[in-house]
C-alpha cells in the first residue's frame, strides 16, 4: 500500500499510495517532489472516508496543496456519508488561490481517468488514500474498487490512443 508505482513509464508516474491523514500525505508529497523532473508538475488526487473523523478534512486540502503543484478531490469510501458533502468539507480547506489549481471530481474511477488525460508525460501523480484496498464502500455496499486497476486501464486506454 506504500508508494507503489503503477504503469509502464510510459506517460506521467503514477504512485498509489495509503496516505490517508494530513502528515502521511505531507510525507508522500515531500517525498515525490524531490523525484520529480524539471519542469514536471506534481499532482495529488485524494478523498476523505465517510463515518471518520471529519475535523482532518479541510487539513488533507492545506496538506495537499501546500505541496502538490494541482489538486484532484474525489470520492473516497464515503459509507453513510454524502459523497457531496464530504467533498466539500475538504475542499473547504482550501484559499481561493489554491481552488484555482483543484478540481473536483465525483467518482474515484472518473477523477482518475480524468488527471491522467491532463497530466503531462513528466508529470508525477500521487493517487492517495486507498492504497491497495480492493473495494469502495458507498451507502453501506462495498463495491469492487482498485487504483492500481483504474491507473492500469486509464494508462491502456491512452496507449492505444496515441
Amino acid at each position: 500500500g506504500r508508494m507503489q508505482r503503477v504503469g509502464s513509464g510510459e506517460g506521467p508516474t503514477v504512485i498509489v499510495d495509503y496516505a490517508h491523514t494530513p502528515e502521511a500525505l505531507e510525507n508522500a508529497l515531500i517525498a515525490l517532489r524531490k523525484h520529480l523532473p524539471g519542469d514536471g508538475r506534481l499532482w495529488c488526487l485524494f478523498g476523505c472516508g465517510g463515518d471518520r473523523d471529519s475535523g482532518k478534512r479541510p487539513l488533507m486540502a492545506t496538506a495537499a496543496a501546500r505541496h502538490a503543484d494541482r489538486l484532484v478531490i474525489t470520492d473516497d469510501n464515503p459509507r453513510s456519508e454524502d459523497p457531496e458533502q464530504i467533498r466539500q468539507q475538504i475542499a473547504a480547506g482550501l484559499s481561493s488561490q489554491e481552488r484555482e489549481r483543484s478540481e473536483i471530481i465525483a467518482g474515484r474511477g472518473e477523477a482518475i481517468a480524468k488527471t491522467l488525460q491532463q497530466a503531462a508525460a513528466d508529470d508525477v501523480v500521487l493517487i492517495a488514500g486507498k492504497g491497495h484496498e480492493n473495494y469502495q464502500e458507498i451507502a453501506g455496499v462495498r463495491q469492487a474498487f482498485s487504483d492500481v486497476e483504474e491507473v492500469q486501464a486509464s494508462l491502456k486506454r491512452h496507449e492505444e490512443r496515441r
